[in-house]
């Protein structure tokens, strides 16, 4: 999975299957698991998510209750028709149209890719840095983590410069701060403490 896949994993890492975009999420999965086409899917959900970010045209549509539902499924289902995704996936977007749902179809769509992670075993972690990491940097983060007890870890990197140095991690709920301007500001809090 590319970064905008990782990234999609993370913004849904918490998958609960009885809310909406769950219980769709499941039913794309398990439909895409039945065809046997569940990589293939995974692909295309990618993409169409790039899609969702890059057209105005689809932005628009999703989140403007104004189109009626027939429009807005002919506009959507059009689209992934013209772009060539698979029949599956024309299907159940135009699901979603038909129920008046598309203002959630990028939620749905990062929750297919947590149901993923969280069949697969796979765990994001979300790593905060001041500056990005090297090849060596992220290979050691990779084996602290595996030997933490994450056995299949995948790295959702991020840069914010006002950590100054040092790390952040978060996985699922669990945060590990080790970042500079954190150890400052414990510092600063001790000190004034102290007066």
């Amino acid at each position: 999975m590319n970064t905008d896949a990782t990234m999609a994993a993370a913004a849904a890492s918490t998958f609960t299957a009885n809310d909406l975009k769950g219980r769709y999420a499941t039913a794309l999965y398990e439909l895409a698991e039945e065809e046997r086409s569940l990589n293939e899917v995974m692909v295309e959900v990618e993409n169409l998510l790039k899609i969702i970010n890059e057209s105005e045209l689809l932005k628009d549509v999703l989140n403007n209750p104004s189109f009626d539902t027939a429009q807005s499924r002919e506009i959507v289902v059009g689209t992934l028709k013209q772009v060539g995704f698979s029949q599956l996936l024309q299907n159940f977007v135009g699901v979603i149209a038909n129920n008046r749902r598309l203002a959630s179809l990028k939620a749905i769509l990062l929750a297919f890719f947590a149901l993923v992670n969280l069949r697969r075993g796979l765990v994001t972690a979300e790593v905060i840095t001041a500056h990005p990491l090297t090849d060596i940097q992220r290979a050691q983060l990779k084996d602290r983590l595996t030997q933490a007890g994450y056995n299949k870890v995948n790295l959702l990197e991020r840069i914010d410069t006002k950590l100054l140095g040092g790390f952040v991690i978060r996985i699922g709920a669990q945060l590990y701060d080790a970042s500079l301007k954190s150890r400052l500001n414990r510092l600063h809090n001790v000190m004034k403490g102290a007066a």
